[in-house]
């Protein structure tokens, strides 16, 4: 990993309690969470609902931490906007939605919004390397997407170790995200490999210390 990135842990607010979204949200801004990282599924891409741009919008109102928005949907350019609109800092959306990755990130940058984008674990790391110059965040998933509390699939390091080796070329700026089953074991592991923003929900949100348990994520 390049020495001058910054490692940064991003509580995940999909393991938080709903109930009480705004005050976990501001828990995991002042235990030390460096970006709130925002789960939007539609039941089509993922098998399963979450939220949408109002909910965001509500977060938006207790923390100041950036908002990483990740758009596991299958028409993800029509919600680009609204998304934007609710304060999402970077929107972040799949590889795998097709050929149409190219105008998606055109789109983005047209909203001056941060651009990033993901990719399932089954799908070949290679097919996000043509972009890696024109993102500011690759987000790999290391576990299958759609439910937390996953463990973690360790080809995952393969892939960020392709990614980082490929970015150090293009783009040596590039923040690697990593999200699923990300705990204090895992977390050195996939920093070593080249990721620098850890992206974790159940190991933070169910802890009884979350200040404590960002702490152990970190080098």
């Amino acid at each position: 990993m390049a020495e001058s990135l910054k490692v940064k842990v991003a509580p995940s607010i999909l393991a938080a309690d709903f109930s009480r979204l705004g005050h976990e949200t501001k828990r995991a801004q002042d235990s030390g969470g460096d970006l709130i990282h925002i789960d939007v599924m539609d039941g089509h891409f993922v098998p399963n609902l979450t939220i949408g741009p109002d909910v965001v919008r509500a977060i938006r109102r207790w923390t100041t931490l950036p908002l990483h928005t990740h758009l596991m949907i299958d028409n993800p350019r029509q919600f680009f906007h609204p998304f934007r609109e609710a304060g999402s800092d970077v929107i972040i959306f799949h590889v795998e939605v097709g050929n149409t990755v190219s105008e998606g990130i055109r789109e983005l940058r047209a909203l001056g919004v941060g651009c990033g984008l993901s990719l399932n674990p089954e799908t070949p790391i290679a097919a996000v390397f043509p972009y890696l110059a024109d993102i500011e965040v690759l987000l790999i998933m290391s576990v299958h997407p759609g439910f937390g509390g996953q463990e973690f699939i360790p080809e995952s390091l393969d892939a960020i170790r392709q990614a980082r080796e490929r970015a150090s070329r293009s783009n040596p700026s590039l923040d690697i995200a990593v999200d699923g089953g990300i705990n204090e074991v895992t977390a050195p592991q996939v920093v070593a490999a080249g990721a620098n923003i850890l992206v974790a929900g159940t190991a933070l949100f169910r802890s009884d210390n979350m200040a404590e348990a960002i702490r152990r994520l970190r080098p």
